[in-house]
């Protein structure tokens, strides 16, 4: 039976992706294999919005043996400068905070999938472990976020590529692993 002494101390407050966790059919709508679909469409999707916006023109989906999914395009790669607000590199926020991404405006996409600002950090905070790749200029960011161990997902520093690699200009590799355990 509910407490009949109802007050503000029987409220729940959840921070971040601690809700998307919590509840994650109000994010990706089922915890079923639709669900798990939709986290795939939502990193495709934005893969699909820089080749709309004119900045890419190949998509790969790798399905692997261990059940992780790697998409890779040849666009122009997330963001690793400081975002100023946060303190936090762009590759960071983009798949870290909730509501935070280039589709709000600013001109940087004129169409765009997917759920506009959530959709990287929910495939996260859903994911057991997420790892990402951003080519950006001359360098190579990594990070990878790992629900296990609580990795925060720092950006590993750009480091040079070798000399002779192929310079695609700009692009972004991430392979989310097996989210069932969480879905399921």
């Amino acid at each position: 039976m509910a407490a009949s002494n109802y007050t503000a101390r029987h409220l729940s407050v959840l921070e971040g992706l601690e809700a998307v966790r919590k509840r994650p059919g109000m994010y990706i709508g089922s915890t079923d294999s639709r669900g798990l679909m939709h986290c795939l469409w939502e990193i495709i999707d934005n893969s699909v919005d820089e080749a709309l916006a004119g900045y890419g023109q190949s998509i790969q989906i790798i399905l692997h043996r261990d059940g992780s999914v790697e998409v890779q395009d040849d666009g122009r790669g997330i963001p690793t400068d400081i975002e100023p607000r946060t303190g936090l590199s762009g590759l960071e926020v983009v798949f870290t905070k909730l509501h935070a991404g280039g589709k709000f405006g600013g001109g940087s996409y004129t169409a765009s999938g997917g759920l506009h600002g959530v959709g990287a950090s929910v495939v996260n905070a859903l994911s057991s472990r997420l790892d990402v790749q951003v080519d950006r200029g001359s360098k190579t960011y990594q990070m990878s976020l790992d629900r296990k161990s609580g990795s925060g997902g720092h950006v590993h520093p750009g480091r040079r590529r070798r000399r002779g690699a192929a310079d695609c200009g700009q692009s972004k590799t991430g392979r989310h692993r097996n989210p069932r355990a969480l879905l399921g």
